[in-house]
Parts: C-alpha cells; structure tokens; sequence
C-alpha cells in the first residue's frame, strides 16, 4: 500500500521544488518560449514577443514631428511654387493633427488592424506627395531632401509586425549548414578528446590506485590541471601555441608535426589539434578521479585469487578490473561526454571558433548568435537542438554502457 505524502511532509520538499522551478523549468520553458518568435533585441520589430500587429505610438508621434520640422524647413526654399508651398502646408498639416492624436503614446501598444491599415495609407500617401514636389524641383538646393526618405522609412517601421513564427526556427535549422558544421566540429572534439581522456584517466586512476610510497603527493600533482581554471588554462595554452614564441609550436615545428610554428593556431586542423591537446591536459585528471573512485571499492581478494590462479596483470584488468568498475566507467564518460559535447570557454579564449568557423562548436554558435547578433530567437532554436544531442548520447551510454548497472542493485 503507497502511503500518501502528509503536508508536513511536503512542506520539507517545497524549498527543493521552488529551487527547481525557478532554475531548472523556468529556463527550459523560457528557452522554449524563445523559439517560436524571432527575437533580435537590435531590431525595433522583433525586440519583444508580438503575437499580432501593434504601433510604437511614441515613436511615430516623434517622426511626424520630424516629417513636421523637415517640411517648415523646406518650405522657406526659395524658388519654389506657390503651388508646391501650398501643398508642403497641407501636408504639414495632416502631420501636424496626426501626431497630436499620438503625442502622449508610451512604446509599443496593440491596435486594431482598422488603425494599423490607415496608417500605413497614411504613410504611403506623404510619401508620394512629398517625393513629387522634391522630383518636380530638383534643381532646388532643399536642405531636407535626402533625410526626408529616411524618416519616412523610420515612420514605416513604427508599425510592428507579429514576429511570432512558430516551429519555422527548428525548420530552418535543418536546411543550416554552419549549424551542421558546428555540429560536426564538436562531434569530432567529443568522441577524439574523451577517447584520449579515458585512456589517460584510466592509465593515472591505475596508478593511483597503488599503495606505494608518496602516492599522495603523485594525486594531488595530477589534480593540479584540473583545480585550475578553465579560462585561465586556455591563456596559458594560447602563450605555449603563439605562432611568434610558443614553446609547444615551436616543438611541435622542430619535430614536423607542423610545417610551420605559425600553423598551430591559423589553420583549422592546427586549431582543432589545439583545442583536445589543451581540453585532454586539464580534463583527464577529473577522468581519473572518477575512475578512482570505482578502483577504490573493488575486493583485493579478487586480485590475490587471480594472482594464484597466474592470470597476468592485463588478463586481470580484462575479467576483473573492467567489469567491477563498469558503473564508474558509465558516468566518468556519460559526465565527460556532456561536458565536452557543451564545451565553450576553452574554444571562446583559445581559437574563437576560428580560424574560418574551423573550430567552431555549438556553444559558440549559439553565443554568437544571441550576443554576437542579438538573434536571441535562432540562438535559442540551436541551443534545442544541442539539447537534444546531449539527450541522446545520454540515452545511448545507458542503452549500450548502463543496462547491466541499472539493473544491478
């Protein structure tokens, strides 16, 4: 028989559940809120959520004061008919009854579509009118005739489209290529830094599984990478790469893995050597650690009872190393496998997704779409989609590495 949860019992968890919505759901459905509109906080018809037509009445209540202004200016030309003045007058006085209607209008607000079809008729209208009397008097100096269009087009603008699209972001991203070249870039980061890792993490977890004398000092050296910071390692590797006086190009020159010390970093295979070299440097110790942790609880009966039996160090690790530190192995590579699929700050310092988007991630894409263009509605739809990825090699290391350990009490 389930007992049901008392409210005292739930008042216990209310701090967690808060803690959870407000950090964890909020950001998901705030995230998903953001895909179905093109947001872009640069653009005056896509820096909010519009779901229909509506007016920046403050705005436009500002142009037709400037239209107003351009006109009187204009007016005082001389030469002009009095014809071309009267009209300028009539103009300038439609504008004038128009931008009192709007003068104490604040931002953008939501109109009837009635409003919004006079208006652009409206816009239309001047627009004609007065491009007729500045092409009928070209050869008039007319101190306003090249700002009028722009102001004009500014009054155009105040009428805010609806900028919601739907599911039209995701179907976009299927038909980007920078997207899929991203994606590319961070498989290939992932799959040949975490392989390397692992085997580095399992070959210092080995080590510092062993009893000997100074093992203390052994962990805490091959923790040192991994206690400094990411961006502050990143600086360093960029000073040990520079194409003028780094010492790991220079090496790497010496000994021809390179064809010049410049091509660590300006070219994309260079850069993306970099990037594991640096990523494996201060990733593999936290490999080791967890990897530790699973060497850590293993019987050593098991390996004096192998011993006697005569198996071998390597046969050992095989049929009884490997298979008792299963579930440790499942989350070193479920966490590092994440963690590097979500990599940004060392390839933002090191290379910048450069040279030529070579070494760009998906992390990166994003932020460059939503702070680099302000494109916050397409950022997201890509930050989706890496969500999605990240989903699915979850899903994978469990179906293919996890059966076994879930199944196992």
């Amino acid at each position: 028989m389930i007992k049901r949860m008392t409210f005292k019992q739930f008042l216990f968890i209310l701090p967690l559940l808060i803690f959870i919505g407000i950090f964890s759901i909020y950001p998901i459905v705030t995230s998903l809120m953001y895909t179905l509109f093109d947001y872009r906080t640069n653009d005056q018809q896509h820096n909010s959520f519009y779901m229909s037509q509506q007016l920046n009445g403050e705005l436009y209540a500002q142009d037709l004061g400037y239209v107003s202004w351009f006109i009187e200016t204009d007016m005082a030309t001389e030469g002009l008919s009095s014809e071309d003045v009267a009209e300028f007058e009539a103009i300038k006085a439609e504008v004038d009854e128009l931008q009192k209607e709007y003068k104490d209008s604040k931002g953008v607000e939501k109109v009837s579509s009635e409003t919004i079809e006079e208006i652009k008729a409206f816009n239309k209208d001047t627009r004609e009118r007065l491009t007729a009397i500045y092409d009928r008097n070209a050869d008039l100096d007319m101190y306003n005739r090249d700002g009028m269009p722009q102001i004009l087009d500014d009054m155009d603008s105040c009428v805010v489209e609806s900028n919601f699209i739907g599911l039209k972001g995701f179907g976009k991203l299927f038909t980007d290529t920078r997207f899929f070249k991203a994606l590319l870039h961070t498989l290939l980061f992932t799959v040949i830094s975490v392989a390397i890792e692992l085997v580095i993490g399992m070959i210092l977890a080995l080590i510092m599984d062993k009893a000997i004398k100074g093992i203390g000092a052994v962990r805490t050296i091959a923790l040192i990478p991994w206690a400094i910071p990411t961006a502050v390692s990143a600086m360093i590797w960029s000073y040990m790469y520079d194409g003028s006086y780094g010492v790991i190009s220079k090496i790497f020159s010496v000994i021809g893995l390179i064809p010049k010390q410049s091509a660590m970093l300006l070219t994309a295979n260079g850069a993306m050597t970099s990037v594991v070299i640096s990523d494996v440097w201060k990733t593999a110790p936290y490999m080791a650690l967890l990897l530790l942790a699973g060497l850590q609880v293993i019987d050593r009966g098991l390996y004096e009872s192998a011993s006697i039996d005569g198996a071998g160090p390597i046969k050992t690790f095989f049929r009884i190393t490997l298979p008792l530190i299963k579930p440790s192995l499942l989350v070193a590579l479920l966490f590092r496998t994440m963690d590097a699929f979500r990599v940004y700050d060392l390839i933002a310092i090191l290379t910048g997704g450069g040279p030529g988007n070579g070494t760009e991630s998906l992390s990166v894409y994003s932020y460059k779409l939503m702070f680099g263009q302000s494109n916050y509605g397409y950022g997201s739809v890509v930050v989706m989609g890496m969500a999605v990825c990240v989903a699915v090699i979850a899903v994978l290391y469990v179906k293919v590495l996890g059966a076994e350990v879930i199944n196992n009490d």
